[in-house]
């Protein structure tokens, strides 16, 4: 880019009222490949934030770090919000305003690691980040299409970005225990078979929530890979899940719930769509309904037989 195109960028960017336009081959899903060409291209505005991995396993050049736990609640319940504060603060150390378009990358060791990315861009979504996209297949999707990597981060100039929440993509605990006895809207529970169906261990109470379907996000991958967009709708369609007029997403932490809402929302474009970001973690932790928990018994064999398990 020429020094008088930079130049031109700043001065549009700082105008009141006015915003940068989306990348063209902007999507919310980019390809290694599209999103060198983009870089090469439009670099300067653009900003790659990866989250999980480290640094100096490598990065993209340039790339800025910004480690998962920045943007994730207190042990008890990972999948609460941070304040508003907090976010703001990350955001203008990232150098990011709303119309900065970002892409956030994840290691791309398993296709649950791409969680954390997906969780990561419906945070800046909801904080008003107009173009946002995740890398399929991550750090490692990068590599294999033969792309450079570094081993240092790059460094951003701080931005004035004003945090201002909307919940438009967000439902509360509260609003969640109002759904569960409507049965018009539908409750997408996002974990593998066992979680849902109270037979494995979890930071909440085994079972799900009441009246909930099962849709894991492992659905939408094809290896470390998620699927393209038309396939999605595809799925979304099969299952159902284009029909409702409220869609909510759920896990354990809002964490592989983030892919299911990223999938059905961004791809799939199913209207009205909503992460239940605290799920299970503070759902059970209130005694609401469930369905699938094990009797009394039922759970006091399963933790002796971990136990004993646990002494061989």
């Amino acid at each position: 880019m020429t020094h008088l195109a930079r130049s031109l960028t700043v001065a549009l960017a700082l105008a009141p009222g006015l915003a940068l336009a989306t990348p063209q081959g902007w999507s919310p899903l980019l390809e290694p490949q599209a999103l060198s060409s983009l870089l090469a291209t439009e670099g300067d505005e653009i900003r790659v934030i990866q989250v999980t991995g480290a640094p100096e396993e490598g990065v993209i050049p340039d790339s800025l770090w910004s480690p998962y736990a920045t943007w994730r609640g207190p042990q008890e319940n990972p999948g609460a919000l941070r304040d508003l504060g907090h976010l703001e603060a990350t955001l203008r150390d990232l150098g990011i305003e709303a119309d900065t378009p970002v892409v956030i990358v994840h290691s791309g060791a398993t296709p649950s690691d791409m969680g954390a990315a997906a969780r990561v861009y419906w945070t800046l979504k909801s904080l008003g980040v107009q173009d946002l996209a995740l890398l399929n297949g991550g750090l490692e999707g990068w590599r294999a299409a033969g792309l450079p990597t570094a081993t240092t981060p790059g460094s951003a100039i701080p931005s004035s970005f004003q945090a201002e929440w909307s919940d438009t993509w967000r439902i509360s605990t509260a609003e969640v225990a109002e759904l569960v006895n409507q049965g018009s809207d539908r409750l997408i529970d996002a974990r593998p078979v066992g979680f849902f169906e109270g037979l494995q261990n979890t930071i909440a109470a085994p079972g799900t929530i009441r009246g909930a379907q099962n849709l894991t996000f492992a659905e939408f991958f094809d290896g470390n890979r998620m699927l393209d967009a038309a396939r999605i709708r595809e799925l979304a369609v099969e299952h159902g899940h284009t029909e409702a007029p409220l869609t909510v997403s759920f896990c354990n932490t809002g964490h592989w719930a983030a892919l299911n809402w990223f999938a059905l929302s961004e791809l799939a474009e199913v209207e009205n769509t909503r992460l239940y970001a605290e799920s299970m973690a503070e759902y059970a932790a209130l005694g609401l309904p469930l369905d699938n928990a094990p009797g009394r018994l039922t759970q006091l064999w399963r933790q002796t037989s971990a136990w004993v398990s646990g002494l061989f």
